[in-house]
């Protein structure tokens, strides 16, 4: 902007210049009594002084961010501050981006799925749910799959809480995701999947809610916790045979074993740190045990990946079993003196 004078009285042609306004937007703003002239030509043409062009300036600010000319002139009149008016309109502003990503996650969705014509409306419906309906949504799908199921109540309560949070202000990312989990919490044929697996996996008799009693899940929950620190000092290229690296493992083999007390009524340490030093692949028991991670991440993979993004977490990434517990035997092998199984 070229320097100015704050005597000096400019045209409205180098108004509109200066402010970036059209000549017409800085008469409607005149007639309008917004921004009157600073004065007139002997001609008749409007004039305005440099503190006239710097509230012009705001004006046109203001009126881009969506204030109206009433807002505007209240300003002006110190009737109210920019800060009251800056904060009101930013309410605004965010109940309109919240409807806008809404509908953005609503048009994505159907480009993405086709989506048919029919369940344009429900899915409108399911970005514009309460927190408390997308809980009853949830809540009604977990206690359809475990109706009847063998197994203590507080097992049950924890599944509930296998429920997303969708914060105040999401993402339309994060939209989609809740878009796709109450679809497929609704979908007939998954929870039929669900509740099958949930059944057999917990048949009837008293080992079932031994297995999921608060006491059992606790030591489940201590257990995985460990499992995690152990992974993540295998990613992250801890020495196998560095001290912190056999602490862990010594954490990680004593857990093992008070779980295996816990549930069969007793276990052999030594033999325990033997089969783990040794992993055998082939043997029943591992076989069964993959069987089981590969039908529960069949199935719940896409519901807690949704979930993980709904919540702003990390999506989870179960790693490579294979490396973690080879990185185990590598670490109690060396930990006795003996070559690791296959090096």
């Amino acid at each position: 902007m070229d320097a100015v004078d704050d005597n000096e009285l400019y045209p409205i042609g180098d108004v509109a210049r200066r402010t970036g306004l059209s000549v017409s937007a800085i008469r409607f703003y005149a007639d309008a009594e917004v921004i009157v002239p600073t004065g007139h030509t002997d001609a008749g043409y409007r004039l305005y002084d440099i503190q006239a062009i710097a509230r012009l300036e705001l004006v046109r600010t203001l009126r881009e961010l969506g204030a109206s000319l009433d807002d505007i002139r209240r300003l002006l009149a110190d009737e109210t501050t920019l800060h009251d008016l800056a904060t009101a309109h930013l309410a605004l502003v965010e109940r309109q981006t919240r409807r806008l990503q809404a509908r953005r996650a609503v048009l994505r969705t159907i480009v993405k799925q086709h989506t048919a014509t029919e369940q344009v409306s429900l899915m409108h419906k399911l970005v514009s749910m309460s927190d408390d309906d997308r809980n009853r949504l949830i809540d009604e799908f977990w206690d359809e799959v475990t109706t009847d199921l063998n197994v203590h109540p507080s097992f049950a309560e924890q599944l509930h809480r296998m429920r997303p949070n969708l914060p105040e202000e999401p993402a339309t990312e994060q939209l989609e995701a809740w878009i796709e989990l109450a679809d497929l919490v609704q979908d007939g044929d998954f929870r039929q999947e669900v509740r099958q697996f949930l059944h057999n996996s917990f048949s009837a008799g008293s080992k079932a809610l031994e297995m999921t009693s608060p006491e059992t899940m606790a030591r489940i929950e201590q257990h995985r916790l460990v499992e995690v620190e152990v992974a993540t000092a295998q990613q992250s290229g801890l020495p196998v045979d560095s001290p912190e690296a056999r602490e862990l493992v010594d954490r990680l083999v004593a857990s093992t074993a008070e779980f295996t007390a816990h549930v069969a009524g007793e276990c052999d340490v030594d033999e325990l740190r033997r089969q783990m030093a040794t992993p055998d692949r082939t043997s029943a028991a591992h076989q069964h045990a993959e069987q089981f991670v590969t039908q529960f991440s069949g199935l719940f993979d896409r519901y807690v990946s949704l979930m993980a993004t709904i919540d702003g977490t990390p999506q989870p990434d179960p790693g490579d079993v294979a490396e973690t517990e080879d990185w185990i035997a590598a670490v109690l092998t060396a930990d006795s003196g003996q070559p690791a199984s296959g090096t």
